[in-house]
């Protein structure tokens, strides 16, 4: 299996996260970007499965922003909470009406087995890879067995870097860590059975290019 070369070696993991949440903090704009029509549609997908399933524990989403994930699928009939490394973010969520708390994914404040899903897109990429197993084993921890989990990521040739070219709002870095399908499959597993691996990238795109990996995956029994 390919091995990562952390680029925060000697940071710690409080920094990191940090100036994730200074970065996300300022950013006040993420509101007016259109939604990928395959994310809506994961999200629809998402929520018939949820709804399948035992309704009696709610739905964790990992890394809510401004709520506006949450708020759908509350919406389509789902108790929904919210976590977030950014206060700003939470409370924009918490606007809306998401109840949401301010936590990162290595340290969630909830009792083992307590959710019956999961939803998280776009963030666990920026949990380093020295720290991303343990996040991992935390996701697990609190997930009830068979729930519906669907997380989605911004992948790569692993490889560990700040920034993406994207202005920051607030001079803050954001930390990517941008895993091969292999890795993150073997992460997954951490979690559970992985149902479904869908990858999302321009043809013909460069080995290093941005890619977004989908995975529907049931946890643990």
């Amino acid at each position: 299996m390919p091995t990562l070369v952390p680029v925060i070696e000697g940071e710690s993991a409080l920094e990191v996260e940090r100036e994730t949440a200074r970065y996300y903090d300022a950013e006040e704009d993420r509101d007016s970007r259109p939604l990928d029509p395959r994310r809506v549609a994961a999200r629809d997908r998402f929520v018939g499965r949820a709804l399948a399933g035992p309704q009696d524990a709610p739905i964790l989403e990992v890394g809510t922003g401004p709520g506006r994930d949450a708020l759908a699928l509350m919406e389509d009939g789902l108790d929904v909470i919210g976590v977030d490394l950014s206060r700003g973010h939470a409370g924009r969520a918490a606007a809306r009406g998401v109840t949401t708390a301010v936590a990162s994914a290595r340290a969630l404040p909830f009792a083992s087995n307590s959710f019956g899903g999961l939803w998280s897109m776009s963030t666990l990429m920026h949990v380093p890879a020295v720290w991303i197993d343990g996040a991992m084993r935390e996701i697990a921890r609190i997930l009830a067995p068979e729930a519906v989990v669907s997380i989605g990521v911004w992948a790569g040739p692993d490889i560990e870097h700040y920034g993406d070219g994207r202005p920051s709002p607030s001079g803050s870095r954001r930390l990517f860590s941008r895993r091969s399908e292999e890795r993150w499959r073997s992460l997954l597993e951490i979690i559970g059975r992985i149902d479904d691996f869908e990858v999302w990238e321009e043809p013909d795109a460069p080995a290093d290019a941005f890619r977004y990996h989908l995975a529907v995956v049931t946890a643990h029994r």
